[in-house]
C-alpha cells in the first residue's frame, strides 16, 4: 500500500504520486495509452474522476500537495465558447496537439500568442472539454493585475468588524463563547479569506485544473517575473492563515469556484498536479528570457475557411444551409481588405442571418449588405474600409 505524505497524499515508494506513467495510462480514460489531448473538441467519455490516471511529469516537476480535492464540475461557459459538445468534430492543428501534450507532460505553462479573435482563449476550454477537467479558471489580465489579486483576498475590515460584534456578544453572554460561538458571529477568519483563479488552480486536486491567464501582455512588467517562482515551487503561503496556524492548523476558505470552498493546512496552498495553464498574449510586449524559458510557446494564426466554418457549424449546426460556405467565403474576403478581422464577427453575422430578421439568401440585398458592413468593421485604423 501507498505511504502518505506529510500532507495525507498517497505516494509511491519512491515518493512520486501514484498515476499513469509516460508509457502508461493517460488522461484517455483507464487503460488507455497515449497522449492525452487530441484537439478534436469531442467531450471526454463520462469516466468517474477517481477512476481515471493522469500522465507522470518529471521528477523535478512532481509536487506533494494533498490530501487530494474532487474535481469540480463544469458549467456552461464551455458550451458559450465552443457551442454544444459533439455539434462537429475539429480538425486539430498539428502544432496545438503536441505542444499542448508537451505542456501537460512537462508540467509547464503554454503561452499562447496571435491577433485578437483567432481563439486563443478558447483553447484552454477546449482541454477543460475534451479531458474532463471540470470549470475553466479564469484570470484576465491588465495594468493594475498584481500576484497577490490572482493568489487570495483578505478582508480585513470585514474581520475586525465580525470579530467587534463577536466580542460584544462575548460580553453580554454568561461565560465565555467558544469556538462555535466565534464562527456563528462570523469571526472565524476562513470566511474572510478567499482564493483567487491562480491560487485556486494551485489547490491539491488529483487532477489538474485549467487555468486562462487572459492577455498577460497587458499586465505591469513585473508580473511575468513574479510568477516565476510561483510556477516553478507550486505553492503559497497565505500570510493571515500561517499567524494563527498554532491555533488553527486547518482554515477552510472560500475559492474562486461559485460556492467553492476548500481546505488549507498550516497556512499553505501546495499543488498535487500542476495545473494546466493558458497564457494569451497578442504579441503586444516582448516577456523576460527567464519567463520564456518556462513556458511552451503556441503561435496560432489565423483560422482559415475550413476552420471557420467548422466554427461556424460548431455554434448553428446546420441552420445556414448551404449558405454558410458563401458566408465563410465573403468573410475571408473582408478579412483580407481590412487588414484582419476576428471570427466572433463572422459568428456575429451568422447569428444576423439565422435571426430571420434578413433577406440573406439574397447577395444583394442592400440591408443585408449594410449590415455586413457595419459588423465587419476594421479592428484597427490601419484596415481598409471598402464600400
Amino acid at each position: 500500500m501507498n505511504a502518505p505524505d506529510d500532507n495525507g497524499a498517497p505516494r509511491n515508494a519512491d515518493g512520486r504520486p501514484p498515476g499513469g506513467g509516460g508509457n502508461g495510462p493517460a488522461a484517455g480514460g483507464p487503460g488507455t495509452p497515449g497522449l492525452p489531448y487530441r484537439g478534436t473538441g469531442e467531450a471526454f467519455p463520462p469516466t468517474p474522476h477517481d477512476q481515471r490516471t493522469w500522465p507522470e511529469g518529471p521528477r523535478w516537476r512532481t509536487f506533494r500537495g494533498g490530501p487530494c480535492l474532487p474535481q469540480p464540475p463544469d458549467d456552461d461557459e464551455a458550451d458559450r465558447r465552443l457551442g454544444p459538445p459533439g455539434a462537429t468534430v475539429r480538425r486539430p492543428p498539428e502544432d496545438e496537439v503536441r505542444l499542448v501534450n508537451a505542456a501537460i507532460l512537462l508540467r509547464r505553462p503554454l503561452l499562447v500568442t496571435g491577433r485578437p479573435g483567432v481563439g486563443k482563449s478558447a483553447l484552454a476550454f477546449r482541454i477543460a472539454r475534451e479531458l474532463g477537467l471540470g470549470r475553466v479558471l479564469q484570470w484576465p489580465v491588465t495594468s493594475r493585475t498584481t500576484l497577490a489579486s490572482g493568489l487570495f483576498e483578505y478582508d480585513v475590515i470585514g474581520r475586525a468588524q465580525a470579530g467587534q460584534a463577536w466580542y460584544a456578544a462575548q460580553q453580554r453572554a454568561d461565560g465565555a463563547p467558544g469556538a462555535d460561538d466565534a464562527r456563528e458571529f462570523g469571526a472565524d477568519i476562513g470566511d474572510f479569506v478567499q482564493l483567487g483563479p491562480l491560487g485556486t488552480a494551485l489547490l491539491p486536486h488529483r487532477l489538474p485544473r485549467v487555468l486562462l491567464i487572459d492577455e498577460i501582455d497587458k499586465s505591469d512588467a513585473d508580473l511575468p517575473n513574479d510568477l516565476l517562482t510561483l510556477f516553478e515551487d507550486g505553492w503559497f503561503e497565505v500570510p493571515p492563515l500561517v499567524r494563527v496556524k498554532h491555533r488553527s492548523p486547518e482554515v477552510v476558505v472560500h475559492t474562486a469556484d461559485p460556492g467553492g470552498t476548500a481546505p488549507v493546512r498550516d497556512g499553505v496552498v501546495r499543488t498535487h498536479t500542476f495545473p494546466v495553464v493558458v497564457l494569451t498574449s497578442n504579441g503586444e510586449r516582448e516577456f523576460p528570457e527567464a519567463f520564456l524559458r518556462r513556458c511552451l510557446r503556441l503561435d496560432m494564426p489565423d483560422p482559415g475557411p475550413e476552420a471557420l466554418g467548422e466554427l461556424v457549424a460548431a455554434h448553428f449546426s446546420n441552420r445556414l444551409g448551404d449558405f454558410r460556405e458563401q458566408l465563410v467565403s465573403e468573410f475571408v474576403l473582408r478579412s483580407e481588405q481590412a487588414g484582419g478581422l476576428a471570427a466572433d464577427q463572422l459568428l456575429n453575422a451568422a447569428h444576423l442571418a439565422t435571426s430571420g430578421a434578413y433577406r440573406y439568401q439574397d447577395g444583394d440585398d442592400a440591408e443585408w449588405q449594410a449590415v455586413l458592413r457595419s459588423i465587419w468593421h476594421p479592428l484597427s485604423t490601419e484596415g481598409a474600409d471598402p464600400a
